[in-house]
């Protein structure tokens, strides 16, 4: 364990003492929130992000630790384990050198090379290799056998001899842990990541069409990324694309036609192993097969044996290693492009959970659609629903006033001050219908009893998401009377009031900012976005009095069982008056409380501390400040200047130390703060109600829809998204676009390019900036990294997963193409 401990430290670059304290503790119980923000003082202060990280890696270290003990134990049974290979197996890094390791002792499947060596032909192997300048035919007559073996194995022929010899070969260096990975790292610098349109595909086809920048696509496997690889592997599995791993093209030599290894190069001969297809005598070598010669130290010198054992290392690679190799590079691509997809999506939903709640507002939430109307429901300040109607001002009735005079009803009647339109189909005219509400309600005159009235905004949301909420058990059990179509206009209200209370209802994968998370490792992702989630509820604090079991379920230490535990005693008792009344609940005990109760606010409670982020368990530290003060904890919130005067070490002990101490004087200085932004309303341009309202150069004021490493993409209130790409973000080279930009941001952009016909818009970020035309030169830092593939446009295909000239080209073929493609998979 020490040993992990060691090796978890120098990845995540702090102390053995920290690591060793965070494993006990999450091994104890603990949640990774809980440890982060009250446990400071026995990590010394690792956040969340370093925690996870610690956790994951503990877990692999853990597996590729068992799985050592069960490799050595079994190459032990078998009576083969030598001091060198125990050494080698002790410092594999990895699960996949491990098993290289362990593949030479592994059970398997009868083999020819085994039989080879049954029959007694090994050692005609051995002396052949050890010295080449033998003549095989000789050599073999010794070992040609006048029957068939017990085994049936036929080995009476100098053909089936030499046969046994070269099975035996190869299959010992396909299996030499050294060599295989010398060539997999090989490989993966240098060979070419390549894909074609499978042959009696159909090039118009809008689902092949999707995937048409892949039909003759090639690039250096090591830095392919992630996007790309992931779209080529969906069209694989399609069946649209074919995908194979292609090595780099050897040199042509001198005497070729020889059929001999020259200077470590393998040179083909007619007698090569079998290939599926041959078009002609002489095959140009390959490198690979050059390189595996050079690994063994061999090369062909025109000795007796050396033509015998260039057919070895051929067969070594075209029968041992091709295909598995490809299979393993292919595997680590995959892996590392999910990684990122799981990533960009943990990121973007991480900035939609924490996006500015608008608050307490009353909320009028609009979901819109055409001929079945849009479905309207109202949310009081506390997120009640308090009233649903549906109005029909779209194809086919076109009921614009009646439908204005109804919502302007709810609005006077509820006292609407914020509406949330879904930004599905017809939601732009949706949007003009809520203007059109605004103005019509300006208009009217006040009540005699109305002292003012706030003016009324209007705010385009998401609506992913919503559909699968609204026909949830938890949405049926919350509206039971409610229309399923009711239910989503609700949710769209409620997500604007808080973002976070109410996305928690929905599966985190429901919500619509990943990219490929139908094609990554699911539960990987689960695991991910629920980390995330969890991470997000507890940052902010949940009020116990009011959240739902959904939102419960995801505070630190409570459980689903526990969370609807909860809900039901605030319904059969009433209100909490105080944390201390959680203890009452069936099913939460001491462990939960202590895991929980930080993160529970109760306001307006027996205990002004209830309301805030300090733990009940330091409450006596709070009550020595009070002492010493003089003043009450009433009069201690708020008071920063006072709060500042004191000095941490007066009241830190053995149990709560100095960084403890000042993570409550903070939070009394701005108790029960919420760390998310304030509420910001994004404007939309008037008279821009769809694509073809666009012109080039005009600059609008848009919401980031979704992030990707490759761009954002901005919500103008048009229907169709458009791209900023990373290359226009801003003045100077981005890596990754959430470097400048996140989920939710309101931000200013200039249109580059408008194509109607493909539903594509390009933006800037660069103001002011002439924009990059199609065709243009870009930073050659944007440019593919095959050459070959500079001349063509960096428009992503499907999925946002498109050339995107190798990295970041900042063409505008490119940002107007990639939205509409990442929707269109």
């Amino acid at each position: 364990m020490q040993k992990i401990i060691a090796q978890i430290a120098q990845e995540i670059r702090v102390h053995e003492h920290q690591v060793a304290a965070a494993i006990e503790l999450l091994d104890g119980g603990a949640t990774v929130p809980f440890v982060a923000r009250y446990r400071k003082e026995a990590t010394g202060g690792l956040d969340d992000i370093q925690l996870r990280e610690l956790d994951a890696r503990l877990a692999y270290l853990r597996e590729l630790r068992d799985r050592r003990a069960a490799i050595i134990k079994s190459i032990d049974e078998q009576g083969k384990l030598t001091p060198a290979l125990l050494a080698a197996l002790s410092a594999a890094p990895t699960k996949q050198e491990l098993e290289d390791l362990y593949l030479p002792f592994k059970q398997k499947r009868r083999t020819r090379g085994q039989m080879a060596r049954e029959a007694g032909i090994e050692p005609l192997a051995d002396k052949l290799f050890a010295n080449p300048a033998l003549d095989p035919a000789v050599q073999a007559q010794a070992f040609i056998k006048a029957e068939k073996t017990e085994a049936g194995d036929d080995f009476t022929t100098l053909q089936a001899v030499l046969d046994g010899v070269r099975d035996i070969l190869s299959e010992r260096w396909a299996e030499d842990a050294a060599l295989v990975q010398d060539l997999r790292g090989w490989l993966w610098a240098e060979g070419l990541f390549k894909s074609t349109l499978m042959p009696g595909k159909n090039e118009s086809d809008a689902d092949v069409a999707k995937f048409r920048d892949y039909f003759d696509y090639d690039e250096p496997i090591g830095r392919v990324p992630s996007h790309r690889a992931l779209a080529v592997f969906r069209g694989r599995s399609l069946e649209i694309l074919e995908a194979k791993l292609v090595l780099p093209e050897p040199p042509v030599v001198a005497p070729f036609a020889s059929g001999k290894f020259i200077q470590n190069q393998p040179l083909a001969h007619t007698e090569q192993a079998p290939v599926a297809t041959k078009t002609r005598a002489l095959q140009p070598p390959s490198l690979a097969e050059g390189r595996i010669a050079h690994k063994l130290g061999w090369s062909h010198k025109g000795r007796a044996a050396d033509d015998l054992i260039r057919k070895c290392v051929a067969w070594t690679w075209r029968v041992k290693l091709s295909l598995s190799t490809e299979r393993d590079l292919f595997a680590r691509l995959r892996e590392a492009s999910e990684a990122v997809a799981i990533k960009v999506f943990a990121d973007n939903l991480r900035d939609l959970l924490l996006a500015a709640p608008a608050g307490p507002r009353v909320v009028l939430g609009l979901d819109p659609g055409i001929r079945t109307g849009v479905k309207v429901a109202v949310v009081d300040a506390t997120g009640k629903l308090v009233d649903t109607t549906a109005v029909y001002p779209h194809e086919p009735r076109k009921d614009w006033e009646g439908s204005l005079h109804t919502l302007a009803k709810l609005c006077e009647k509820h006292g609407v001050n914020l509406i949330a339109i879904g930004n599905g189909t017809a939601s732009r005219e949706t949007d003009k219908l809520a203007a059109d509400l605004i103005k019509l309600m300006e208009k009217r005159p006040l009540a005699q009893t109305e002292q003012a009235r706030a003016a009324i905004e209007k705010v385009v949301v998401s609506e992913a998401g919503a559909s699968v909420y609204s026909a949830s058990e938890f949405a049926s059990q919350e509206m039971p009377d409610i229309d399923v179509s009711l239910r989503g206009a609700a949710s769209i209200a409620r997500r604007l009031q808080d973002p976070l209370a109410e996305l928690v209802k929905i599966d985190p994968k429901s919500i619509g900012v990943g990219q490929y998370q139908h094609d990554v490792n699911q539960s990987e992702l689960a695991k991910t976005l629920n980390a995330v989630v969890e991470d997000c509820v507890n940052s902010v604090g949940v009020d116990l009095n009011m959240a739902s079991v959904p939102l419960l379920s995801r505070v630190s230490g409570l459980s689903a069982n526990v969370a609807k535990a909860v809900v039901r005693w605030r319904e059969e008792h009433g209100a909490f008056a105080s944390r201390q009344q959680l203890l009452k609940v069936t099913g939460l005990g001491p462990k939960a409380f202590e895991q929980c109760a930080g993160f529970l606010r109760i306001r307006g409670g027996a205990n002004p501390l209830d309301m805030t982020g300090v733990h009940p368990e330091t409450y006596p530290v709070v009550e020595q400040i009070m002492a010493k003060t003089g003043k009450p904890v009433v009069e201690l919130m708020g008071r920063a200047e006072m709060l500042k005067a004191l000095r941490p070490e007066l009241f830190a002990n053995d149990k709560f130390g100095v960084i403890t101490v000042k993570d409550i004087l903070a939070e009394l200085e701005k108790p029960g703060r919420d760390p998310r932004p304030d509420f910001k309303v994004a404007r939309f341009n008037d008279g821009v109600q769809d694509i073809r309202d666009l012109v080039e150069g005009m600059v609008l004021e848009g919401t980031v829809s979704n992030v990707a490493a490759f761009g954002a993409f901005i919500d103008l209130g048009v229907h169709q998204d458009g791209l900023v790409h990373v290359s226009q973000l801003a003045h100077k080279f981005v890596n990754d676009a959430r470097e400048v930009v996140k989920t939710g941001d309101i931000v200013t952009v200039q249109v580059v390019e408008v194509d109607v016909a493909r539903k594509r818009i390009a933006l800037t970020m660069k103001l002011g900036a002439p924009p990059v035309r199609s065709g243009g030169a870009g930073d050659n830092r944007f440019q593919a990294a095959n050459p070959q593939q500079r001349h063509r446009p960096g428009a992503l295909p499907a999925g946002g997963a498109g050339r995107a000239a190798g990295a970041n080209t900042p063409q505008s073929t490119a940002m107007s193409s990639a939205f509409a493609k990442l929707k269109g998979l």
